[in-house]
């Protein structure tokens, strides 16, 4: 009589259903026309610098999708800049998308690998010189001149393995790779 040893199924983790994530990357590698996907952001300005910037609906798996709720954010400016400072500024929204997106894909990363994480803790800082922005020095840039991202990852596998899991997230990262690829943009002003 043999005895075999399967390898155990993959099961939920960190928060991942794993079955209908692997189950979704199948469908997806059959069927890629479905993985197209436009996300929007409907803004409002409100008074100053003060903005508001909601999420409610986007175009995924070939049809118009709800997100459960409408999501929204503030922004602002601080005061230290005459603001009113009732939100995260503009470039902070950008750190915190890199963030949150590198995140998330530790998160999946990890579950797939069945790595059970204990905690991840992120520090993303990006240096602006404002006097570009502000129009005093035109070979100032506006935006960041640099941006460090450091991610505290712990969890049931060894540190080299648990540095691979962030290494492929930053490289699946589609924030990641807005910011360091850059992307076409085209902006429309209509008057009313």
């Amino acid at each position: 009589m043999t005895t075999t040893l399967e390898k155990p199924a993959k099961v939920a983790m960190n928060g991942v259903d794993v079955p209908t994530f692997v189950a979704t990357l199948g469908v997806v590698k059959e069927q890629p026309e479905i993985a197209k996907f436009t996300f929007r952001a409907n803004g409002e300005w409100l008074s100053g610098n003060h903005s508001r910037t909601s999420v409610s609906n986007f175009f995924g798996v070939m049809a118009e999708q709800q997100h459960k709720e409408t999501f929204s954010v503030e922004s602002d400016h601080p005061q230290v800049l005459g603001a009113t400072g009732n939100g995260m500024t503009p470039p902070e929204m950008l750190l915190a998308a890199l963030s949150a997106c590198i995140t998330a894909g530790i998160g999946n990363i990890a579950s797939i690998r069945q790595v059970k994480l204990q905690s991840v803790e992120t520090t993303v800082e990006g240096d602006i010189d404002l006097v570009g922005l502000l129009g005093l020095d035109k070979s100032v840039r506006n935006g960041f001149s640099g941006i460090r991202a450091t991610f505290r990852i712990k969890g049931d596998a060894p540190a080299e393995d648990l540095e691979k899991i962030v290494q492929q997230s930053v490289a699946r990262s589609a924030v990641f790779d807005v910011i360091t690829n850059g992307v076409p943009v085209s902006v429309a002003a209509i008057a009313n």
